[in-house]
């Protein structure tokens, strides 16, 4: 994600940071640290005195404490990263079992939770203060989705969170991987049309959800979005191929379940006048948001026909890092942007327009960007080359989604009701 600024919400209940426990001390002696722990620090063990524990049930205590507690003290890293080893445990409840991934946030890792008596996957963030506050900020979304999202379908679930050695832990219910992770392994190979459908109404679905909810997630895409289940299959792949089945990559892999859940709140914002600062990761950035002319519902909806298009093609639509080139493309694929909306581009924006267009090529950072942005074909081609059936549904569809006016664009609601989620098609997964 480029977007380095953490959004301010104003929140009906923020949580308050948790004191210090037990597990935050330094290490002592063995009979002074017994005091530290209470009931609630190490589960289901009652707090005593020392001198009530005759010797051979402080000895058995002792050594539960150095099977549960806490792992020597690490210093961060450079970064502010929480340093562990395989098997430390996570205050007495939670046991690391693997490292799931990373991110600017921090690291996510796999843990066995003691209570429950299932894995989890928590969130460990960075012990920087602007990653901290983002933090909180989930927390307190996460919380108001779970109290509205009845049977959990929609997002992830937070179980638990905790402040531990500096850096905010969220326990979130374990998942499967994630739609770009589930893409990469698969070689970038697309995904049947009926289950870009079935994903696709679930990913409204949930927009749709924190929309009513005055939420704007401002930063969805494939890494944020995640298949409940890891289960696939694998299926030959026929189209275009003179490969031996033997050859594994003669095979595509097929989720068993479409079933997804959005995840990544950290970023979310209250719907609020006036916000036009940039948020998005790069490919799935609207055009208001690029220009300066202020975002809001809308640049969540952009995202969702930006997602829609790589489940198609199993490549990002638009593959830049730089504005003009950004603009180019949309253009490329799209038609020309507004002359309104060019109008509205604010200062840093307006370097990208000259007498009433945008400034391309003339303004182009080279050939190789010229030549980038050429071979892009148009939405409609693009869309009747990658689907066999369902094309005229699904370009209607991303016309939509893909409005270049905010004002104009179809809303999560009006998508649902689209004739490509409401027709009846072949197959449901």
């Amino acid at each position: 994600m480029e977007m380095e600024r953490v959004t301010e919400l104003t929140m009906d209940r923020r949580p308050r940071k948790r004191p210090r426990l037990g597990w935050d001390v330094l290490p002592q002696a063995p009979k002074a640290q017994l005091s530290l722990f209470s009931a609630q620090d190490i589960g289901n063990v009652t707090s005593y005195e020392p001198s009530a524990l005759s010797d051979h049930h402080n000895a058995l205590f002792v050594k539960s404490l150095a099977r549960n507690g806490s792992p020597p003290w690490r210093e961060d890293d450079k970064e502010g990263h929480y340093m562990f080893e395989i098997g430390d445990n996570l205050t007495s409840r939670y046991k690391i079992h693997s490292k799931m991934g990373e991110g600017t946030f921090g690291q996510v890792l796999e843990c066995w939770d003691r209570d429950q008596k299932e894995m989890v996957a928590i969130k460990i963030v960075r012990s920087i203060k602007k990653y901290r506050e983002a933090a909180m900020i989930e927390v307190d979304v996460l919380q108001q989705l779970g109290r509205h999202d009845e049977g959990g379908s929609r997002c992830v679930q937070i179980r638990n969170w905790f402040d531990y050695r500096n850096h905010i832990c969220i326990v979130f219910e374990k998942l499967g991987p994630s739609l770009y992770d589930f893409l990469r392994k698969n070689n970038y190979r697309s995904f049947p049309i009926d289950l870009v459908r079935e994903i696709g109404r679930q990913l409204l679905e949930c927009v749709a959800f924190m929309h009513d909810l005055h939420l704007i997630h401002t930063d969805l895409k494939p890494e944020n979005i995640l298949l409940v289940s890891s289960e696939y299959l694998r299926v030959p792949e026929y189209k275009g191929s003179s490969r031996s089945p033997k050859d594994s990559s003669f095979y595509k892999r097929i989720p068993k379940s479409s079933a997804i859940k959005v995840i990544d709140f950290g970023s979310t914002t209250y719907d609020k006048k006036d916000q036009s600062y940039i948020v998005s990761t790069r490919h799935y950035r609207a055009p208001e948001v690029i220009l300066g002319m202020g975002w809001s519902y809308p640049c969540d909806i952009w995202s969702v026909g930006c997602i829609l298009v790589e489940l198609c093609s199993g490549e990002a639509l638009f593959q830049t890092h730089e504005n003009l080139e950004h603009l180019a493309m949309m253009e490329r694929v799209l038609g020309p942007l507004p002359q309104h909306m060019l109008k509205k581009a604010d200062r840093h924006a307006e370097k990208y327009i000259r007498r009433g267009r945008l400034d391309w090529p003339e303004g182009a950072a080279s050939r190789d960007s010229i030549k980038a942005v050429l071979k892009m074909p148009r939405l409609q081609n693009m869309v009747m080359q990658l689907v066999d059936h369902s094309a005229g549904d699904l370009i209607h569809l991303l016309q939509g989604l893909l409005r270049y006016d905010p004002s104009e664009r179809m809303s999560a609601d009006e998508a649902l009701k689209h004739s490509f989620f409401t027709r009846d098609h072949f197959r449901r997964y």
